[in-house]
């Protein structure tokens, strides 16, 4: 997760995360990937079933019954644990996480035992009924997934009429003080969406954007084709640091990220030094506190079923099932090889990955990506856009 509003615009200075110690328990929320102890961010896939047909669906997801499904009490007892284990966050997904029946009991418990609790939702449930009660629980914050305008967003979903609902949804949240945050994913089909993205950001008034990087991964597999080009993504980082920057000159301050291509980060500190930016040094040392990709260490997933993940893209390596044995627990056994080694990814990593002067701040970049495009977990990242020259290659 790459900060582009906290880097390029100066909202977050190196001493902010020090002023807390870098420890997980005392940063907030905005802070917490500077953090020095990494407990780990939790996403939880509560259930599989979505009202929706996304075409990038990472759990391939259906609107039908699935089985297996942790219980109200099996859930608690999750959640008993990551509380105790220190974890920061819990991020409720799907699937669709509004569809399962118990999910506010779940949350609530979740939030009075001190997580902050966090929805990752297409937003077309989100009713004033169900946004008065995401409020009420204590719910953290509302990640709404959008993939562009009106026609774009429901060609890629499958449903007629998921923009208009998922919109009002955020509008519904806002009403009630919500923090809501607009989660876009790109590829060739909507790239050009993007600053389409932020005109939506600015007139609701939305706190948040983030845009994800493609993943290869469930339904996104069969969108390999069309991820954008190294050559297209250095184009729309520099659209979203320019489209940031906007807003930020016209006082609207908006916090906006990249997600899982560790690549922006010492691309957006080479073009502020091209620029003579003097708060380049600066942007270094939070890029070297924020270590790069953190999947096994500083981020990982509970599935619907219990099995447990280094991330919610690479589901393909199960570490274990929280029916048998508490996530701390799974989180910590090192006996298991690849668990080990995601703990010290960077001694691993092969090609120029290995060679890069940006693997401390970058760490390798996305393994499941190396994965679904080399077969070799440990291959370089295919989605890595940077030159040769850039990663001191030549």
């Amino acid at each position: 997760m790459i900060g582009v509003s906290k880097l390029y615009c100066g909202t977050v200075e190196p001493s902010d995360p020090l002023r807390y110690g870098r420890k997980t328990k005392h940063l907030p929320s905005h802070l917490l990937q500077f953090a020095l102890d990494k407990k780990p961010i939790v996403v939880w896939n509560v259930t599989r079933r979505c009202n929706l047909k996304c075409k990038h669906c990472y759990a391939v997801s259906e609107d039908k019954d699935y089985s297996n499904e942790l219980t109200t009490k099996e859930g608690k007892h999750l959640i008993d644990d990551l509380a105790q284990f220190g974890c920061p966050v819990l991020l409720l997904s799907g699937g669709e996480p509004l569809i399962r029946p118990d999910i506010f009991e779940l949350a609530e418990y979740a939030a009075k035992k001190g997580l902050r609790v966090v929805f990752s939702t297409n937003g077309t449930l989100i009713t004033k009924e169900v946004a008065r009660r995401l409020k009420e629980i204590g719910t953290s914050y509302v990640g709404i997934s959008l993939d562009g305008g009106e026609r774009v967003h429901d060609e890629f979903r499958g449903i007629k009429g998921a923009f208009k609902k998922a919109i009002e949804g955020a509008r519904n949240c806002k009403e009630l003080g919500l923090k809501v945050g607009l989660r876009f994913t790109i590829f060739k089909g909507n790239a050009k969406e993007i600053p389409k993205i932020f005109e939506i950001a600015e007139k609701e008034e939305i706190d948040r954007i983030c845009f994800y990087h493609l993943v290869y991964t469930g339904r996104g597999s069969s969108l390999i084709e069309q991820d954008l080009s190294h050559k297209e993504t250095r184009k729309v980082v520099d659209q979203i640091i320019d489209l940031t920057y906007d807003l930020f000159k016209r006082g609207k301050k908006k916090e906006v990220l990249t997600v899982d291509n560790h690549a922006d980060g010492p691309y957006i500190y080479l073009r502020m030094l091209r620029e003579k930016n003097p708060r380049a040094k600066e942007v270094l040392e939070l890029l070297k506190m924020n270590e790069g990709n953190s999947s096994g260490v500083g981020i990982g997933c509970v599935s619907w079923d219990g099995e447990v993940y280094a991330d919610q893209f690479w589901r393909n390596h199960s570490f274990g099932n929280v029916r048998k044995r508490p996530f701390s627990e799974i989180w910590m056994d090192t006996s298991n090889p690849l668990m080990a080694k995601l703990k010290e990814k960077k001694k691993y990593v092969k090609g120029r990955c290995s060679k890069c002067k940006w693997l401390d701040v970058c760490a390798g970049n996305f393994r499941a990506r190396a994965e679904a495009y080399y077969g070799d977990i440990w291959a370089p990242d295919p989605a890595c856009y940077l030159t040769d020259e850039e990663i001191g290659l030549k």
